[in-house]
């Protein structure tokens, strides 16, 4: 499954995308990599409240039907519930599945916040949890400074940068699988998981 987070947070532009455009595109690729190699693929999307939900299944035509999904939906300007977030996974997710959770944690206390309810759904499913690295701020952060207040500027970008090595590394220590990526970096990253935990038996 593919839970997307369509919130605020996934609002945030990147070279003329927006994350949640970079976590359709990866959703789509993803589920059609499942489908040829005999998985099942479906979607459930979420905000403030629960969106849509296409259940699991390989039959002809469902990429389709995720895809019309996906199109049909309509980002929002509030936060995302990831209390509610986890009653729905619990109610229409009833068998043990690998669970993709496209998200934007925008600091480290914002992990922290939701860390119990993603300890909660991996307790019952193989939760791989999506880090977005901010790249712009990566290019910015370790370009040369000309001044005091560009130093500061810079410092602060690099300590942003780490706070999301740090949630890797919290999410790590609760057993909870991540990946650390640029945006245009997640197609790829994303597959390479799921034929990795292919491959080690564990979906």
């Amino acid at each position: 499954y593919s839970i997307l987070d369509i919130s605020r947070a996934m609002n945030m532009p990147f070279n003329g995308l927006s994350l949640l455009d970079y976590a359709v595109n990866t959703t789509l690729v993803i589920s059609n990599t499942a489908i040829h190699k005999d998985d099942k693929a479906g979607v459930l999307t979420f905000n403030e409240k629960i969106g849509n939900f296409v259940k699991a299944n390989k039959k002809p035509g469902q990429l389709k039907l995720i895809s019309e999904t996906l199109y049909r939906e309509q980002e929002s300007s509030l936060e995302a519930n990831f209390e509610l977030l986890y009653n729905a996974i619990s109610r229409l997710i009833k068998q043990r599945s690998l669970v993709i959770l496209y998200t934007n944690f925008e600091s480290y206390y914002t992990l922290e916040r939701y860390l119990p309810v993603l300890r909660k759904i991996n307790r019952s499913h193989l939760l791989l949890v999506v880090v977005f690295k901010n790249t712009e701020i990566e290019r910015y952060s370790y370009e040369h400074a000309d001044d005091t207040l560009e130093i500061y500027h810079k410092t602060i970008g690099k300590k942003f940068l780490g706070e999301k090595e740090m949630m890797v590394k919290e999410l790590a220590k609760y057993g909870i699988q991540s990946i650390l990526t640029a945006p245009e970096e997640l197609s790829t990253l994303t597959i390479n998981k799921y034929l990795e935990f292919k491959a080690k038996g564990w979906i």
